[in-house]
């Protein structure tokens, strides 16, 4: 007899009459808001305006639904493609199947395009939304509950997922709740980026990296446990494979760019002001509207006056 375990729902949507509420599409509208108003406390504590964050994320998030979707149905071909499916089915993303690999390059694009609009650099947004997208992460996993779907080897441990449903050749049984294990990994790779941020004022794109670092890490071994059909390169499963190549890429690029641009950016947004450090240095002395060739021309005046110039300073 179990005595504890992780029940699945009954059922993954419910129809508010002639519309179905998808709990998976719950969890990732959930997550993109969370990850926009994260995102938008940081920017601004950075020195940047509010409402930039969304106003990009119309660019990058639509990018990243369709990046995600395409890294998934490319991956898994055959659940489309194959005699017997229905290839229509590769545009229900409701039912499940995004892949984070593709919803980032993709979703890193449609941010470029964002940022460029606006002449911000790329790398000071991503630091910005880093631990956001993380959180996105966490709650985007749940949808994967509600669909009962990517779990691990079977287990007896009290918090083992129940699976309940037997469609797409699913065994009814006790498993190791993946989707659950992903989520709080996730949880923890924002706080170490937040914690990370604020201790070592990293900068140019490294928060960012960071949080790719850290999620690889844990995205590997919870890779490993997971019992669903993927395909395979030397006995080992292709996200594993992913996850190691984008880890050891994210650690060159926190290396190299620590040596190479040191700090961080002392403007995020052109023609903000404001941020996180002390007085007017986040604005760049610029904080009474005073250009800097403003305050440069007051000072060669201020100069003439004290030497005894006849030019008087209006």
């Amino acid at each position: 007899m179990e005595l504890a375990y992780i029940p699945s729902p009954s059922r993954g949507v419910i129809h508010l009459g002639p519309i179905p509420l998808r709990g998976y599409a719950f969890c990732i509208i959930i997550g993109v808001f969370v990850a926009v108003w994260l995102g938008n406390k940081r920017w601004i504590a950075r020195g940047g305006r509010a409402g930039t964050v969304a106003d990009i994320a119309v660019w990058a998030v639509p990018f990243g639904l369709i990046g995600g979707r395409l890294y998934h149905v490319i991956t898994d071909y055959e659940l489309y493609f194959s005699e017997g499916r229905d290839w229509v089915d590769a545009f229900k993303i409701w039912e499940g199947g995004l892949g984070i690999w593709g919803a980032i390059a993709l979703g890193a694009l449609g941010a470029w395009i964002g940022c460029r609009r606006r002449g911000i650099p790329l790398p000071a947004y991503a630091d910005a939304v880093a631990p956001g997208i993380a959180f996105a992460q966490a709650i985007g996993r749940w949808g994967n509950w509600f669909n009962q779907e990517l779990y691990g080897r079977e287990t007896d441990l009290p918090w083992a997922l129940h699976i309940t449903s037997s469609v797409d050749g699913r065994e009814p049984g006790y498993y190791h709740p993946t989707f659950l294990y992903e989520s709080l990994w996730c949880i923890g790779v924002a706080l170490l980026v937040i914690w990370a941020d604020r201790r070592f004022k990293l900068g140019h794109g490294r928060a960012f990296a960071l949080y790719v670092a850290a999620y690889c890490a844990g995205r590997a071994w919870i890779e490993y446990m997971r019992v669903d059909d993927a395909h395979h390169i030397l006995g080992v499963r292709l996200n594993v494979w992913t996850a190691l190549i984008v880890f050891l890429l994210a650690v060159i690029y926190l290396v190299v760019s620590a040596k190479k641009r040191p700090g961080r950016e002392a403007v995020v947004e052109p023609g903000a002001s404001g941020g996180e450090t002390d007085g007017d240095e986040a604005s760049g002395g610029e904080a009474d509207g005073d250009t800097e060739a403003d305050v440069e021309g007051d000072t060669k005046d201020d100069v003439k006056d004290g030497a005894g110039s006849t030019t008087k300073k209006t």
